[in-house]
């Protein structure tokens, strides 16, 4: 077995170790990408597909479902150019990501309880067994 650079062998993970520190890595990708972003009612729905497709094209993506909430964000601009930006309290991203006979759902979502935009597992899967955390 290769080993690291500091001379230590990787971590074995199981596949479903391995779908669970993917999905953390697309939601991120997705927070951090995205946020900034200028977006309006008109807008928002387009960029949400885009961002689905975006995230469809990596690696275990089975499906993605963004939703973004532009009536959730910062205030308006004013005049011709009244947009906002896009802000991590307008997202709601859910991923499903499956290899072999595991699969996993991780959600991006707002949370008002705690003020931050959490990410969270809410579905794991082995071997054809479902199995819902949240």
């Amino acid at each position: 077995m290769p080993r690291t650079r500091a001379g230590r062998r990787p971590a074995t993970l199981s596949p479903r170790e391995n779908l669970l520190f993917e999905a953390g890595i697309k939601l991120g990708g997705v927070f951090h990408q995205y946020l900034g972003i200028p977006v309006s009612g008109r807008s928002a729905p387009a960029l949400a597909r885009t961002i689905e497709e975006a995230v469809g094209l990596q690696p275990f993506v089975r499906a993605v479902r963004v939703v973004i909430r532009p009536d959730r964000g910062p205030p308006l601009g004013r005049g011709r150019y009244a947009y906002r930006y896009l802000a991590p309290e307008m997202l709601d991203v859910t991923v499903e990501l499956a290899d072999g006979g595991s699969a996993v759902t991780a959600r991006l979502e707002h949370r008002p309880d705690l003020r931050y935009t959490l990410m969270s597992v809410v579905g794991a899967a082995t071997r054809g067994r479902r199995r819902r955390v949240r």
